[in-house]
């Protein structure tokens, strides 16, 4: 498996941190190399690249977002940075919400199998930074095929102020990302269950 980082995402992700004033918080530090999806609240655009420079560099060069196809397909440059610099899992809108299928889950799950670590949004969409949206079932898919994968709790805390959804220049604010502790689907869990379960890791990460 090849470690390779390009260049310009160390550049971009420095940059993120330092206009987003990033302070990392975590209530249980990772042990292993084992590959593990970090899943995170999603309200603007800064989201994954702060999560990302968030991350210890040996488990950083080894992680990849799940992202929008029709988005990051729509341009050369998005292109470029999804797939060139940060090595994004892009998947097609209409599977997005649910990674239903063999077709959708069969990337991810092949990273995974390479010892790659994933971020994922399981609101499936932005939402206002105040409150944590409904979980969407890809999360809960991918642990279901994967059992013994860590799912990680991520707050990103502030970063809807920090890049507004609708505005291209970010404002200079302290923001936070706090990594909780990892779950694991339970022998039998159902889908709901699962999903309550998650949401309630990152929501109790809000509060502290």
């Amino acid at each position: 498996m090849s470690a390779h980082v390009h260049p310009c995402a160390g550049l971009l992700a420095a940059g993120a941190r330092w206009l987003a004033g990033t302070r990392v918080r975590w209530v249980e530090a990772p042990s292993g190399d084992q590959p593990r999806v970090y899943f995170a609240n999603h309200s603007s655009h800064l989201d994954f690249v702060v999560l990302w420079a968030a991350l210890p560099p040996a488990i950083r060069q080894r992680t990849s977002p799940v992202a929008c196809q029709e988005y990051w397909k729509s341009s050369a440059l998005r292109r470029y940075v999804s797939t060139r610099v940060f090595r994004s899992v892009l998947i097609p809108r209409s599977h997005e919400a649910t990674l239903g299928g063999r077709g959708a889950l069969t990337p991810l799950l092949a990273e995974l199998d390479r010892g790659r670590s994933l971020v994922l949004f399981p609101e499936g969409t932005r939402g206002t930074g105040l409150d944590i949206g409904p979980f969407k079932a890809g999360l809960y898919q991918i642990c279901r095929q994967r059992p013994r994968t860590e799912a990680v709790p991520v707050y990103l805390d502030n970063l809807h102020r920090v890049l507004p959804k609708g505005e291209f220049i970010p404002v200079p604010l302290v923001s936070t990302v706090t990594f909780g502790k990892p779950l694991q689907i339970e022998p039998d869990e159902d889908h709901r269950h699962f999903l309550d379960r998650a949401r309630r890791a990152l929501r109790d990460l809000k509060r502290r």
